[in-house]
């Protein structure tokens, strides 16, 4: 017989087609939640919780330090949970129908600056060998495309169009996507699939992006290399491959690209999701105005 969590699990995979991190992040956080209630509450089934009971889970969270933005996330599981038992009628209400998210402060991504970006790369202009060439073009295509880290990471061989300078991404709810690529990233596309077909015993073959031992790259590796590269220009808290997502999509607006043609290279589903990245070209559309308006002549 199906249990709840393994039907919840399916509904995640199969319906909201959400990726195995998110699946997991998403049961761990239920799985935690009901190993709470049956502990204080002597509760097994999940299905006639009442609020109560989840705010003394919540509670019990921020007692242990952890941030409101980390409780929020697993209430957002939890919420998803109970959303999934009234659309199957397995339960009649909603126990967190009222509930209010925990106030977070509100983070500033601070982008690279245009120079710290051509520091970056003209630093490493002339790649030789291998991780050379495919360090160059992992930080190239993040700041060209403004690729996720997990799309970058699924890149298949085929998902490469050298004739049309193009790259098949795989975004999030595997939502396929096209994005264009500059000349410039292409002709280092070439290079490093010289390099590539130099590096014995691949074992990941269908994966574009390997390391030198032949394998799929991971989500630390990536992190640590961009983060390896721009410490070395920027003295910046975060250094990591969304702020240069980030940085894409803010040098865009800034250079005067438009909000709705941003929204598409990124791949979000809303302009909301966007427009977190306008505050960053602020500072230019300020610069503009005071430079174009009559009333400051």
């Amino acid at each position: 017989m199906v249990t709840t969590i393994e039907a919840f699990r399916d509904y995640l995979q199969k319906e909201k087609k959400y990726s195995p991190h998110t699946v997991s992040a998403y049961l761990n956080d239920i799985t935690n939640f009901q190993s709470f209630i049956t502990i204080h509450f002597d509760q097994e089934g999940i299905e006639e919780v009442n609020y109560s009971q989840i705010r003394s889970w919540i509670v019990s969270l921020v007692d242990k330090g952890m941030s409101n933005v980390s409780v929020n996330r697993k209430v957002a599981s939890l919420k998803a949970l109970y959303k999934f038992l009234l659309k199957t009628k397995q339960t009649q209400v909603n126990p967190l129908l009222k509930h209010k998210s925990l106030k977070t402060a509100k983070t500033i991504q601070i982008p690279f600056s245009e120079k710290e970006v051509a520091e970056v790369l003209g630093g490493i202009e002339s790649p030789v060998g291998f991780e050379e060439v495919r360090n160059k073009l992992i930080i190239d295509l993040f700041y060209t495309t403004g690729i996720r880290r997990t799309e970058l990471i699924h890149l298949k061989v085929n998902d490469i169009d050298s004739s049309s300078n193009t790259i098949k991404v795989l975004g999030k709810r595997n939502k396929e996507r096209v994005l264009p690529v500059l000349p410039i990233i292409a002709a280092q596309f070439s290079s490093y699939v010289n390099e590539r077909s130099l590096v014995e015993n691949i074992r990941d073959f269908d994966c574009f992006f390997i390391t030198k031992k032949g394998l799929k790259l991971n989500d630390s590796f990536v992190y640590r290399l961009i983060n390896t590269y721009f410490s070395a220009v920027s003295g910046k808290v975060k250094k990591s491959p969304h702020i240069l997502r980030h940085t894409f999509a803010t040098h865009l607006l800034n250079n005067g690209a438009d909000l709705n043609s941003v929204k598409e290279l990124l791949g979000h589903s809303s302009l909301a999701s966007t427009q977190i990245y306008t505050h960053s070209s602020l500072s230019e559309l300020k610069k503009v105005y005071e430079e174009a308006h009559p009333r400051n002549k």
